[in-house]
């Protein structure tokens, strides 16, 4: 790894001084993706409830790709739009249990980017991993301001956290904010932008916000002015929630246009799959009347059948705006050629002049002369998603099959997507021929992807990257899916176990120590003893009564290993929800 990584980094600094030096001309890059956010959650593509002002001025002034798919759900998007391969190839294909987890030896835009003489940095949400080696630092971004887990709240983000006022990681080191989670991302990135602009390195920063993913929180004066109108409850919130981030996509143009800097920008604005909470009664893609008189609204999909998760369209069909004024992009248009995540990576090398080194392999293919109107003929692609929220992936669940006309969904229905944009007619009988092909087509993919199936992404303990290492549950492998990903979960005590998947970077003395809670905000134990299993070590020890934490010493091998731990006699036993590991 560290020798491919080793390479890579010359090959790319040999080319830039071969052209002379950091090029002052690139363009510097930002992309914003939001969680949770469909294509229908933005008043210009027809919401006429939704107030986006900002975002559909950005609609008006950019390229858009109308047929951008991403995968269902939000780590394995995040994965493919990072690395420009499908998600599973990079060992992400889950949002928790271990499985959310990027493996470092996977390469970045960010890290091309850097060695290409970018200033690289990220805020808001990472979700591919909050332990060395797959933190976002460890992946090319040199400066982070980030939450843990999948969002706000959830078990690896700092305990207590809840939108407003919150602890977040700024390189690493907890920090403590005031305001809004999506102000606070965004106040970072300005401050990061407003640095940037006067040194001679182009930028790239990553604003990924956890809005507008539930939780619904968000200040009553986004959210009451939807109630008002006849929105039902969590979709007022999650319409507020969005509210709030145009008008914060609204302060992020008008800083470009004061510091001199959107001409030169590629500004970038998507989201990470289908809506979570926007469709409400369109969900099935069907037409909804509402009773005259109730002043209730349905939601709006653009027409589109299902939501998060789903392998349908309305799962993984997503907005994707490009804007860069002083690139020769022409004049703002859609563009209806199918596109996806894995080709965001290629595409921002050809637009920044970086050459993607052959052995990285990529899936994704460079949209650069699409988007500069050049007179080529583009191919007919086949692209591919799915949905794998489980230990290890099965063929057959969950997937789509696409090209310009075809939809192939679970292996179960084909669908003409330019006659039939809600997927409700199921031509597979009528289309023999169609289906073989694009079963044929899925069969080969899912073998090509299928390498690090039964791999682990590994937390590296015992490194001076990062030690201690702090484990939560939320990473814990087990096939039962009863992982308590969410501080809720602890807060009610759910009885669940798993095992981590662990590296020991070095041979030694390592104290390992297990709480209920984290050290800040502890709790009593409550069993009378705790034990821990790695590899084929067992150690325990007892627990005093009233104490909140207890430590384990252990030697260990230098290597990869399994970890379970349980507070209390018996296998069933609970294990710790956190854990850290320290190296003597």
């Amino acid at each position: 790894m560290s020798n491919l990584r080793s390479f890579l980094a010359c090959f790319i600094i040999c080319l830039v001084f071969a052209g002379g030096s950091m090029a002052a001309d690139k363009p510097n890059i930002i992309i914003v993706i939001t969680d949770d956010q469909g294509y229908g959650d933005v008043g210009a593509h027809g919401n006429t409830m939704i107030k986006t002002p900002n975002l559909d001025r950005l609609h008006g002034q950019s390229v858009r790709l109308t047929d951008y798919h991403v995968d269902p759900t939000c780590s394995p998007t995040r994965s493919a739009l990072m690395t420009g391969r499908y998600s599973s190839r990079t060992g992400v294909w889950h949002t928790i249990m271990g499985r959310s987890m990027m493996a470092s030896d996977e390469v970045t835009v960010a890290e091309l980017l850097r060695d290409a003489g970018y200033r690289t940095a990220a805020f808001g949400k990472w979700h591919l991993g909050d332990n060395y080696p797959c933190r976002p630092q460890d992946q090319g971004f040199e400066h982070t301001v980030i939450h843990g887990g999948g969002g706000v709240g959830q078990t690896p983000d700092y305990w207590g956290n809840d939108y407003f006022d919150d602890t977040y990681w700024v390189n690493g080191t907890p920090t403590k904010f005031e305001g809004y989670c999506t102000d606070v991302w965004f106040r970072e990135a300005l401050k990061f932008i407003e640095q940037s602009k006067g040194g001679d390195k182009p930028f790239f920063a990553y604003i990924s916000t956890n809005a507008p993913h539930g939780p619904f929180l968000v200040d009553e004066k986004y959210s009451k002015p939807y109630e008002d109108k006849g929105v039902p409850g969590n979709m007022a919130k999650f319409y507020g929630m969005i509210e709030n981030i145009d008008e914060n996509m609204g302060l992020l143009m008008k800083k470009l246009d004061e510091w001199k800097l959107a001409d030169n920008t590629v500004l970038i604005f998507t989201t990470d799959n289908g809506t979570a909470a926007g469709a409400g009664a369109l969900a099935s893609g069907k037409e909804v009347n509402v009773k005259p008189g109730t002043g209730g609204w349905p939601g709006f999909n653009a027409g589109m059948r299902a939501t998060k998760g789903s392998p349908f369209d309305g799962g993984h069909r997503v907005p994707m705006f490009i804007r860069w004024p002083g690139g020769k992009l022409g004049n703002a248009r859609d563009i209806d050629t199918l596109t996806a995540h894995i080709d965001v990576l290629p595409t921002l090398c050809d637009l920044a002049g970086v050459k993607v080194p052959g052995e990285l392999k990529i899936d994704g293919t460079s949209l650069a002369p699409l988007l500069k109107n050049l007179n080529i003929k583009w191919p007919d692609r086949t692209l591919l998603v799915h949905s794998q929220r489980i230990e290890n992936p099965k063929k057959g669940k969950t997937f789509a099959v696409m090209t310009e006309r075809w939809r192939w969904v679970d292996g179960k229905g084909l669908y003409d997507i330019t006659a039939d944009p809600g997927q409700q007619n199921d031509l597979s009988d009528k289309h023999p021929d169609v289906v073989k092909q694009l079963s044929a087509a899925y069969d080969k993919w899912f073998d090509s992807i299928s390498t690090r199936f039964d791999e682990y992404v590994r937390i590296g303990i015992g490194s001076e990257k990062e030690n201690p290492v702090h484990l939560t549950c939320h990473d814990w492998h087990t096939n039962n899916g009863g992982v308590p990903w969410h501080q809720g979960h602890i807060e009610r005590d759910q009885k669940a176990n798993g095992y981590w998947a662990i590296d020991a970077t070095k041979a030694g003395k390592y104290a390992i120590t297990l709480r209920r809670r984290p050290a800040h905000d502890p709790k009593p134990i409550g069993e009378e003893i705790a034990r821990v299993q790695i590899g084929k070590l067992n150690a325990e020890a007892p627990i005093a009564k009233g104490a909140t934490s207890v430590t384990i010493e252990v030697e260990l091998d230098a290597g990869p290993a399994t970890l379970q731990t349980w507070f209390g006699e018996g296998n069933k036993a609970t294990g710790a929800y956190f854990v850290e590991i320290e190296k003597k």
